[in-house]
C-alpha cells in the first residue's frame, strides 16, 4: 500500500457518515483538473521512495483510538484499486468496525467486483468523466478503451451496494450536450452528482476554469429528466 495523505476527520467524504479518509498514491489517468495531482506526480516521474509514505499501521493505530467516534472510512486516491494490498488493508479496517467507502475511476472492474464480493467496501462513488467519445481527451490519455469503465457502470447499477456516480464539470471539457449523454450512459442510476471544478494550487494543469452557479443548475434541469436523482454537491 503506497499511502500519501490522511485526513483524520471528514464530515463530507462519506455520505451521512463521519469519516477518515486515505489518500493512495498513483492513478492510471493523467486529467488535467486533477485536484489530487500530489498523489501522482511522484508515481509520474519514478520518485515515490517508502519514506514519503504513511505507513498503514499508523492509520490503523489511529482507527483503534477512533472506536465509537467515527463511522467510517474512505479511501481515495489517486486510484485506490491499483494497490496490491488494499483488500487486506481494508479486511482489517473492516475488523476495527468501520464501514468502508472507495472512490474509484472504474478502470479496473475486476478488482472492484471482487470487493464487492468480498463484501469489503460499503459504498462506491464513481467517477465518470464524459462521454466516451471524449475519455481519452479528459483523462488525458490517448486512444482510451472505455470498455472497463463501462463494465464498472454495470456493475454498480445492479445494486448489490449503495453507490453514486459524478462528474466533475469544467469549462474546457464539458457541454450541456456531454452531460445529458453521461446521464443517458448512467440511466437508473440511483445517484448521480455534478461537481463544480475548483481551481487550486494541486491541480495538474493549471489555468482551466468553472463554470456559474446559474449554469451549473442549468445543467441540472438538463439531465434530471434522465436522472431525476441527480444534484449538485460542492455549489
Amino acid at each position: 500500500m503506497l499511502i500519501g495523505g490522511f485526513q483524520k476527520l471528514s464530515l463530507l467524504d462519506y455520505p451521512d457518515r463521519t469519516c477518515c479518509t486515505v489518500f493512495t498514491m498513483g492513478c492510471n489517468y493523467r486529467c488535467p483538473f486533477c485536484h489530487n495531482a500530489s498523489m501522482i506526480q511522484g508515481e509520474m516521474q519514478g520518485e515515490i521512495q517508502p519514506g514519503q509514505t504513511i505507513p498503514p499501521e499508523e492509520i490503523l493505530a489511529f482507527l483503534k483510538k477512533r472506536r465509537g467516534l467515527l463511522d467510517g472510512v474512505c479511501i481515495t486516491g489517486g486510484e485506490p484499486l491499483l494497490q496490491r494490498g488494499l483488500e487486506a488493508f481494508i479486511q482489517e479496517i473492516k475488523a476495527l468496525g468501520f464501514a468502508v467507502k472507495l472512490d474509484t475511476n472504474g478502470s479496473y472492474p475486476e478488482r472492484l467486483r471482487q470487493l464487492i464480493h468480498s463484501k469489503s467496501v460499503d459504498y462506491v462513488a464513481m467517477d465518470v468523466k464524459n462521454t466516451p467519445d471524449k475519455y481519452g481527451r479528459t483523462i488525458g490519455v490517448s486512444g482510451f478503451d472505455v470498455s472497463p469503465v463501462n463494465e464498472s457502470i454495470s456493475i454498480l447499477l445492479s445494486n448489490t451496494l449503495p453507490y453514486e456516480f459524478r462528474t466533475t464539470v469544467v469549462r474546457e471539457f464539458h457541454t450541456g450536450e456531454d452531460l445529458v449523454a453521461i446521464a443517458r450512459w448512467l440511466k437508473g442510476a440511483e445517484h448521480y452528482y455534478l461537481q463544480s471544478y475548483v481551481d487550486s494550487a494541486d491541480v495538474l494543469t493549471p489555468g482551466l476554469s468553472s463554470y456559474t452557479k446559474e449554469e451549473m443548475h442549468l445543467f441540472l434541469e438538463l439531465v434530471r429528466p434522465i436522472l431525476p436523482s441527480s444534484e449538485l454537491r460542492g455549489i
